[in-house]
């Protein structure tokens, strides 16, 4: 997760829902520095500079026509089914975690209660409780394909709608299944596919962490694009991984790609054999709360209980894909 300061403070109430996510105008991206900034420009690089939506630099030894990938679905959960999610696909985190899991989080997350499938739809619900002492908690669920389902490249494509209220912290992203090769965080990577932060109403974020860029020193990696109505309406959050790049979308459109070229140099002297999206990853599904991120604006307990309903989650994988990188291995 990366660090942000306080912007506007955003009340439990819904947005206009006559805006419409798919209008042009509305359309904007930006990346941590100018989130900082408090503005919002067309596209740019964490240094300011402009860079082109199909800036794409291939990796060395990946030859491929990108529009002959000819995606197959290899893997989902559409939630047609009742009760807890499946087991043969989820599986979860519980507890505190260690530091309020690495973020001074204030949530408990648990394997009962705070997420169900009704109706077509995943829910993780956070919630205000109190404890066997008659002390306020709050519960979350947080859930993860980790030894069910781990993939290595593949398009991602996750259908939610998030919610809303100072400190609600929800997030779709993926972590290593395994850190040997590569080392703790945040050496082996992280994903972010999406993030949402309750007093940044209606601003989605992508980011990627990894040796280079992982917040510890104020290095970031990472966009963010305005959509309205992301509390009230379902949006398709998407990734597509791929050997030689990584790249993020919201409803089929591009708002941030990543990859080796980029990756290299700096004062850390990586390189690209020290490319960490190489690995098997997992994804992951929570809302938070507070938190050094989540939280840095304060937290409005008026709001809970929130939810974050899942439509679907889908995962595409090609052949042509699969077969460079078993001559990777």
């Amino acid at each position: 997760m990366i660090f942000a300061t306080a912007f506007a403070v955003v009340a439990c109430q819904s947005s206009d829902k006559s805006q419409t996510n798919n209008t042009k105008d509305k359309t904007e991206t930006q990346t941590v520095k100018e989130r900082i900034a408090n503005s919002i420009p067309d596209r740019y690089d964490d240094y300011g500079e402009t860079k082109p939506a199909d800036y794409y630099v291939k990796a060395d030894g990946f030859d491929y026509d990108y529009n002959s990938l000819n995606y197959k679905l290899v893997w989902s959960d559409e939630f047609d089914y009742e009760g807890l999610p499946d087991e043969s696909k989820w599986t979860y985190d519980i507890g505190k975690g260690q530091g309020g899991w690495g973020n001074g989080e204030l949530q408990k997350y648990t394997d009962k209660g705070n997420a169900w499938v009704k109706d077509g739809k995943l829910t993780i619900e956070l919630r205000k409780e109190q404890d066997e002492f008659g002390k306020d908690m709050y519960t979350s669920a947080r859930i993860k394909t980790k030894g069910k389902a781990d993939f290595r490249y593949g398009k991602f494509e996750i259908k939610a709608k998030l919610p809303k209220g100072k400190g609600t912290w929800p997030a779709i992203w993926m972590l290593p299944s395994s850190t040997t090769e590569y080392g703790g965080w945040p050496m082996s990577g992280e994903i972010d596919i999406m993030e949402h932060v309750g007093y940044l109403q209606n601003i989605i974020h992508s980011n990627v962490h990894c040796q280079k860029y992982n917040g510890l020193d104020g290095s970031n990696k990472g966009w963010a694009k305005k959509v309205e109505g992301v509390s009230e309406e379902f949006h398709t959050y998407g990734f597509e991984w791929l050997p030689d790049k990584l790249i993020f979308t919201v409803d089929g459109e591009t708002i941030f790609t990543y990859d080796p070229d980029e990756y290299v140099g700096n004062s850390k002297n990586v390189t690209k054999d020290e490319w960490p999206f190489d690995k098997e990853f997992h994804l992951i599904m929570n809302i938070a709360y507070g938190g050094s991120w989540g939280g840095s604006s304060g937290t409005d307990d008026e709001c809970l209980p929130q939810q974050m309903q899942v439509d679907y989650v889908r995962v595409y994988q090609s052949d042509v894909i699969s077969a460079l990188a078993e001559k990777e291995k």
